[in-house]
């Protein structure tokens, strides 16, 4: 395994496939670099050098106590990026991975940051609070830390339901694609991520998209039923040089279950 250890202790495991320009992806809450498979693919086959990490406590990182939240899975990036002399690189970030780009873009990826994919994103702030009055309630966010913690293996059984948008009328649960979720949901931290959940759902990245010049490339889906798709709008208005591609019916999930049309998207933008 291909690990690295941070200045607080904690080992960073990753991927590290192929030459060329560098993509570095990042994954959503609470899963692992694995959920990359069919990016990790596309882009190696395309001439890409491709990178993937597993955020601490998560897949085979170490199950770190402190650190799970978004300033440190940044500064995490920022020396996994300084290790493996990362320039001239393109991050790709879906969910909670997507605030961990923009937020690692804004602060520390300066000459290292060509350009930014976000999708299905959790930017600009997804709680409801005196700012956000269109944001997600608080109580929403209880409920996942309740879930997570009082028993994670069910909870996480359950979520990818909405999570793929198999509770549409017409959709069928692809039971593979749910395991696996479910496996890389049970690698990691149950610590880490109920201390995540804070992370995804209160971090505030407002100045950090108006401070980015590169471009940014937002992706969403308009039946995500996780993070609301009234974030895209606000994120890529906020951005100084953004894109929006919206996908009617796609749910949360679609760098997976619609992963041909995300892939050429992103193709598109990078090239």
């Amino acid at each position: 395994m291909s690990t690295f250890t941070v200045k607080d202790g904690t080992q960073i495991y990753y991927k590290d496939w192929g030459t060329g320009q560098p993509i570095v992806f990042h994954h959503g809450w609470p899963l692992s670099s694995d959920d990359w498979d069919a990016q990790m693919m596309f882009f190696l086959q395309k001439g890409y050098r491709v990178i993937a990490h597993d955020r601490r406590g998560h897949g085979r990182s170490s199950q770190a106590a402190e650190g799970n939240n978004m300033e440190t899975y940044a500064s995490d990036i920022a020396e996994l990026a300084e290790a493996l002399d990362l320039k001239n690189a393109i991050h790709v970030g879906h969910s909670t991975g997507g605030g961990e780009v923009i937020r690692y873009a804004a602060k520390y990826g300066k000459g290292r940051v060509a350009k930014a994919v976000i999708i299905s994103a959790v930017p600009p702030i997804m709680v409801q609070n005196e700012s956000n009055p269109e944001g997600v309630p608080l109580s929403v966010f209880d409920e996942i830390r309740k879930g997570t913690a009082a028993n994670r293996a069910q909870f996480f059984y359950d979520f990818p339901i909405a999570f793929y948008g198999w509770n549409r009328e017409g959709q069928e649960v692809q039971e593979g694609i749910k395991q696996n979720w479910w496996r890389q949901g049970m690698m990691g931290s149950v610590l880490s991520h109920y201390e995540g959940i804070k992370a995804f759902s209160e971090t505030d990245f407002r100045e950090d998209l108006k401070s980015l010049d590169i471009p940014v490339l937002v992706l969403h889906g308009e039946d995500d039923q996780i993070v609301p798709y009234n974030q895209a709008p606000k994120s890529a208005a906020l951005l100084k040089n953004g894109k929006l591609i919206s996908y009617p019916g796609f749910s949360h999930g679609m760098p997976t279950i619609n992963a041909e049309t995300i892939n050429n998207d992103i193709l598109e933008f990078i090239k």
